[in-house]
């Protein structure tokens, strides 16, 4: 795949006429050529001839960057560093965005690019009405040969590529070599999804490498099933499994994009009971699309944005409000459910139904009722249950059993298709699966498991330490930490205000940061952290750092409730007094009036302990662990409810900070 609109040597593109260079961008432009962007690359070229003639190398105009869905202006390879640069056409200053802009693709090429990985990467952003003569070089605190963002005028651009190219002293970097190293990126599911709506495939913005499962084989066996089942006018359900990070919802997320053909007339709609990764998926699928159409020179009101994309996502309680109403066949062949072991059992549905929807007599649970809406299609019909494992974090939640025992009873016709790690503990669908009918179609596909996470792309182990750590089996994580923390540092402190300044120092770019906290922390309250609040998730996630709502802010808090199935590249877990550790084991508590009480049903202990394994799993580059240290004159804080697990911590290796 080639990722830029022209590329050549240094030496040859200082030979070609500007028009000539400025054909080769125009014929591979994705767009309508806006009069603004032919001006832009004019601008550069103007510069760009100036200030590199007596350098050697390779030059890329408009190098892709699929993860993000952007392109780099221009990127140089001269020596033995990679030159990242940016240009602001007409602008005087530098801006904070802009600086944050040309420093994350610094961070993708570091990160995603195989090639790129050991060099030195300068990112420089020039401001081409810019008289600035000053300039700094440094190397960030992170020791990986990525240079702080350089602020260049035009007329200092030579003088910084010479001055970094002495300061970065190594071999000279191949061209071809660099050139044929694989771009394997491990996008947040908002970047995913955006990627995705906008025509990349899985196999443009996910991993490749042999350690990690290849999403694209996940889809292609689900990509079968559909095939088959519509061809053969079958019904089918196929349950996928994977570790927290796997990128489950990912598969989802393509299968949806890949299956909506109205033209032949039928359409797939990806559903999920999580209202704040709903919200926050349309919110910025909507956003994306009106500044895409902008580009292309298109005005488009946000508002006809978020009703496009109302189409693509919907909260699963919506659509099954929705055919409750509405008996006829649902407009979708293809339905997509998300973290499917989260629906609710036929007690919780039962009294939503009593209370919310004034139908007395509902019999049915959540699972088998959206069977039963694809089941009224005459023809064929595919489901598609995207399965968390110890992710059952609310009452009512009914595990993946009660799919299973619906089909059993309800549905004999249609086939079945499993991962072969459904009948694990974390899944608990091995009893059910057991009683299925002898003559009852059930096919096992072990691509239907995705084993390794790829949220913590730093390091794929971090689910299994959380894992270890949750189940008591401080040997084996204390191994696990061992292996992984050089690539994926997590601490531990007492003190909020050093943890708050620890995010701050390991962030770079707009990689984001925030605190987050258990639903059941009441006596956080003293540092400043009140659950109680509700953070409105879209401003919490996608808003920048100049906004007080986001968490880039470290004001606000997200639970598990608010963050589940959601990611952010540094967390801050803040651990209360509801989830001890003692000699004994766990102790579960919940703060009632002016005391903990003990949390004595076996489900809701389980559903504290998942929202830790939750908390505890939502970091893609590290994490650092807060347990205060409580006070000895507040009854509700007794250090001896946070010191035990502040040790336990301790002993299994984490740093202290």
């Amino acid at each position: 795949m080639k990722r830029d609109f022209f590329s050549d040597s240094i030496e040859q593109f200082l030979c070609l006429d500007t028009r000539q260079i400025l054909g080769y961008l125009a014929q591979n432009n994705d767009f309508d050529l806006v009069q603004t962007q032919r001006d832009a690359w004019i601008e550069e070229i103007k510069i760009l001839k100036r200030v590199l003639l007596g350098f050697t190398g390779q030059i890329f105009f408009e190098y892709a960057i699929p993860r993000m869905g952007k392109r780099i202006d221009v990127l140089l390879l001269i020596g033995a560093v990679v030159f990242v640069l940016e240009f602001k056409v007409g602008e005087h200053d530098f801006p904070s965005y802009a600086l944050d802009q040309v420093w994350d693709y610094a961070l993708d090429l570091k990160n995603f690019h195989e090639t790129s990985h050991n060099k030195y990467l300068a990112p420089i952003l020039i401001a081409t009405g810019s008289n600035e003569t000053h300039f700094s070089i440094s190397m960030t605190n992170h020791d990986d040969r990525l240079l702080f963002p350089i602020k260049s005028s035009p007329n200092t651009l030579r003088e910084i590529i010479d001055n970094v190219k002495n300061f970065c002293v190594g071999d000279e970097i191949d061209v071809a070599v660099w050139r044929s190293g694989r771009y394997q990126p491990t996008p947040t599911i908002i970047e995913a999804a955006m990627a995705l709506y906008n025509g990349h495939s899985v196999k443009d913005i996910s991993r490749s490498d042999a350690g990690a499962i290849n999403l694209a084989e996940t889809t292609d066996v689900i990509s079968e099933i559909i095939r088959s089942s519509k061809d053969k006018s079958k019904k089918s359900i196929c349950f996928v499994t994977g570790v927290p990070g796997a990128g489950k919802t990912l598969v989802g997320l393509n299968i949806a994009t890949q299956n909506n053909n109205k033209e032949n007339g039928f359409t797939s709609v990806f559903l999920s009971g999580n209202g704040p990764l709903v919200e926050i998926l349309r919110e910025a699928l909507a956003r994306d699309r009106v500044s895409q159409e902008i580009h292309k020179g298109i005005r488009l009101k946000k508002d006809d944005a978020r009703r496009e994309v109302k189409t693509f996502i919907q909260n699963v309680h919506h659509f099954r409000d929705e055919y409750l109403i509405d008996t006829g066949e649902p407009k979708e062949h293809i339905a997509i459910f998300d973290e499917a072991q989260r629906a609710w059992n036929l007690q919780q549905t039962a009294n939503f139904m009593k209370r919310k929807k004034h139908i007395p007599n509902f019999n049915q649970s959540e699972p088998e009722f959206l069977i039963s809406c694809l089941n009224r299609h005459g023809d064929w019909a595919v489901i598609i249950c995207l399965v968390g494992g110890g992710q059952e974090i609310n009452t009512g939640e009914a595990g993946i059993t009660e799919w299973i025992q619906s089909l059993n009873i309800s549905y004999p016709e249609w086939d079945i298709y499993i991962s072969s790690r459904l009948t694990d503990s974390e899944y608990g669908a091995g009893k059910i699966l057991e009683e299925i009918k002898p003559n009852r179609k059930v096919t096992i596909k072990d691509d239907l498991h995705l084993a390794t996470s790829m949220r913590s792309f730093r390091n794929e182990n971090v689910s299994l330490l959380i894992k270890q750590l949750l189940d008591l089996k401080p040997i084996e994580a204390r191994q696990t930490l061992l292996n992984l923390k050089e690539d994926y540092p997590m601490v531990i402190t007492r003190e909020l205000s050093t943890a708050k300044k620890w995010l701050k120092n390991q962030a770079r770019g707009t990689e984001r940061y925030g605190l987050v906290v258990s639903s059941q922390a009441y006596r956080l309250k003293p540092y400043a952290v009140d659950i109680r609040f509700n953070i409105d998730p879209i401003h919490w996630f996608l808003d920048g750092k100049n906004d007080i709502r986001s968490s880039y802010y470290l004001e606000d808090v997200a639970t598990e409730f608010q963050i589940q199935g959601l990611e952010l590249d540094w967390t801050c877990v803040i651990w209360d007094g509801d989830f001890r550790f003692t000699k004994n084991g766990w102790k579960y508590l919940s703060f009632c009036g002016t005391k903990w009480n003990h949390v004595r049903k076996p489900e809701k202990q389980v559903y504290l302990k998942n929202a830790y394994r939750v908390l505890l799993t939502r970091a893609r580059q590290g994490m650092v662990i807060v347990v205060p240290s409580g006070d000895s004159e507040d009854p509700t804080r007794n250090p001896d409810f946070y010191n035990p697990t502040y040790e336990y911590l301790k002993s299994i290796g984490f740093m202290e900070i």
